[in-house]
């Protein structure tokens, strides 16, 4: 069964989110795309709520959110509980994120994204399986701090 992908951009990461679910299709994923589809302003927090929902409610295996940074859509995904959303702007951090933190949101910033490997930071973000045993433990104790 192919990956599902929620994927939303705010207005400057549209661009970038374009590219992106290319690389998607090209690898097979099943990709939902809830925008921004214009270059008008749209509020970043809005959008990493959707794919945060859409995620911790099991209805999609990953998310992908773009802003210009992409620090703005990981700070408000991480909002959500049972969201694990990190920016990755190279390999080693995505299979850095997936391996000892499971992240289930990788976040990707459109300014400066030319000197990023975006297919590379994908496939390691998509195949890099979480590794457990000490990671879980602190997983579990990220997970109770949701619920303070």
């Amino acid at each position: 069964m192919p990956v599902s992908i929620a994927i939303a951009s705010d207005h400057r990461g549209i661009e970038l989110k374009h590219r992106i679910n290319e690389i998607l299709q090209k690898l097979d994923c099943k990709v939902k795309d809830f925008g921004a589809y214009t270059e008008e302003s749209v509020d970043y927090p809005v959008m990493a709520r959707i794919v945060a929902l859409g995620v911790s409610s099991q209805n999609f295996d990953y998310g992908v959110l773009i802003c210009g940074t992409g620090i703005g859509m990981c700070i408000a995904a991480n909002k959500i509980k049972g969201i694990r959303a990190a920016v990755c702007r190279n390999a080693f951090e995505a299979h850095r994120a997936r391996a000892h933190n499971n992240v289930n949101i990788l976040c990707l910033g459109a300014d400066k994204s030319e000197t990023v490997n975006l297919e590379e930071v994908i496939k390691e973000f998509l195949q890099t399986p979480f590794e457990g045993g000490r990671h879980q433990r602190r997983l579990d104790i990220i997970s109770s701090i949701e619920n303070i």
